[in-house]
């Protein structure tokens, strides 16, 4: 059974100024232990993808316009707030880019784990610290009990994480979202990280929604990739057939802006212009304004996704068999 499925999702906010809608047509899958990277620039709705299959968009002053979630067959739209205590923390868990704002500095941390754990699973203190201590020792946290009875302000910013991490899976969940958890660190405790979000995937069967603007990331650990661009899915598919032969001139722009060991002498690749505030995303493909490859048709005609070889799916014109040859 497909652990999660998000089809045709579309997300409106309510602002002084008006509506906005910072997701249109928002899909893709995640399998049981697959790693699905969700990339894009500051500002494409990652984020608010997350918070909608979180049900967090009502405390946010937002709601699910348009579109589906199904969370193991379960149609999430429906749930009620009670409903969604069950679920949230539990069964799917979040665990968000800076370490800081999701510790309390004036608990321990291992208070911290425990307090989830007898929340959603309802077990003993007892047996509750010594799951967290053996799960704290499982993340590669040395010293664990030790590191259990510190606060947050102790701890490195690698130990921050990996607390934060064990918070999110203390109950077991079946799906975890990863939002941006490695912005704040290091390039080494970047790279201990990575590699830990991808031996407990497999370890533990857990599906991960993986959110960053870091290509990097997305190749070593993902096993599918989505790329969004101003609230839209623009290319998805198998990582290694995405980034080998990437079809969306988005996509294209994006890793070519990647610096290699072996270039020239010369400025960086950059994409021209800016990506769109949500009061003025344009008509027809939202990324026409910056493409290289651009048709008048692409400043009227919404694209839709063409599926192609590999399982790869692309939201541009150019690939629209409706079009035939007129590209």
């Amino acid at each position: 059974m497909t652990l999660l499925q998000v089809d045709g999702l579309r997300v409106k906010f309510m602002t002084q100024e008006g509506s906005v809608e910072p997701l249109d047509g928002v899909s893709f899958m995640i399998e049981p232990g697959q790693i699905l990277g969700l990339v894009g620039e500051t500002g494409s709705g990652k984020s608010v993808t997350a918070q909608a299959i979180m049900g967090l968009l009502p405390f946010l002053n937002g709601e699910i316009s348009g579109g589906r979630i199904w969370f193991r067959g379960q149609d999430m739209l429906g749930l009620s707030e009670e409903q969604w205590q069950k679920i949230r923390g539990n069964q799917i868990s979040l665990i968000s880019q800076n370490p800081m704002t999701s510790l309390d500095p004036v608990y321990r941390v291992g208070h911290q784990i425990v307090e989830g754990m007898r929340l959603h699973l309802s077990i003993s203190a007892a047996k509750a610290r010594q799951r967290a201590i053996e799960l704290m020792a499982s993340l590669q946290i040395p010293d664990a009990e030790r590191v259990f009875q510190q606060y947050p302000h102790q701890l490195s910013g690698g130990l921050k994480q990996r607390i934060v991490i064990a918070m999110g899976l203390c109950a077991d969940p079946q799906l975890l979202i990863a939002d941006e958890p490695t912005t704040a660190l290091d390039v080494t405790v970047q790279a201990q990280i990575v590699n830990l979000f991808k031996a407990t995937t497999r370890n533990l069967g857990v599906g991960l929604l993986l959110i960053t603007h870091d290509l990097g990331v997305i190749a070593q650990i993902c096993d599918s990739v989505a790329v969004m661009y101003a609230g839209t899915v623009v290319e998805s598919g198998d990582v290694s057939s995405v980034f080998a032969s990437p079809r969306h001139p988005y996509t294209r722009s994006l890793l070519g802006c990647i610096p290699t060991l072996g270039m020239s002498k010369g400025g960086l690749m950059a994409i021209p212009g800016n990506v769109p505030s949500v009061r003025t995303f344009p008509q027809g493909c939202r990324f026409h304004p910056r493409c290289s490859e651009r048709r008048s048709c692409c400043a009227t005609q919404k694209p839709r996704m063409i599926p192609l070889d590999h399982e790869i799916l692309v939201g541009c014109l150019k690939y629209d068999p409706q079009r035939g040859n007129r590209w």
